[in-house]
């Protein structure tokens, strides 16, 4: 098992990306908003444990890190926050489980075939304007 707080983020990301490209599972300890009883976020962090097999390491448009994967106990695509990543443990068990295609929110799927065109997608993402802009924005001209 190897701790967060005892290594960077890079090494924790290398690790996470590495367990990706063989297929191998991942034991997850982070935290997680806790949920009452309606399932509504009370705000309180509680530690859980889980078995994943991931496969995407993305940016949030918030600007925080994430891990999707597949939970081996329920079956279904979560995602973890690698600022809130405590511990985890990777395995040599290859994945079991079905995943979702990575698609765009227009359905059209994404292929990334190299570390260099993964950078320059989440870095357009990051620049694009936020809301349509067309010629009736007058305070953008020059």
């Amino acid at each position: 098992m190897k701790h967060t707080n005892r290594q960077t983020v890079t090494k924790t990301l290398q690790d996470m990306e590495r367990s990706i490209a063989r297929r191998h599972l991942v034991t997850l300890t982070f935290l997680k908003e806790e949920k009452d009883a309606a399932g509504k976020k009370t705000g309180r962090l509680v530690e859980d444990v889980r078995s994943m097999e991931l496969y995407d390491i993305r940016t949030t448009r918030a600007g925080h890190l994430i891990l999707k994967g597949m939970d081996r106990a329920t079956g279904e695509a979560r995602t973890v926050r690698v600022d809130r990543l405590r511990a985890y443990t990777c395995h040599r068990m290859a994945f079991v489980l079905t995943r979702p295609e990575a698609t765009t929110p227009a359905g059209a799927v994404i292929v990334v075939r190299s570390p260099a065109q993964l950078i320059a997608r989440e870095l357009g993402r990051d620049y694009l304007p936020s809301r349509r802009i067309d010629q009736t924005h007058t305070s953008l001209a020059a």
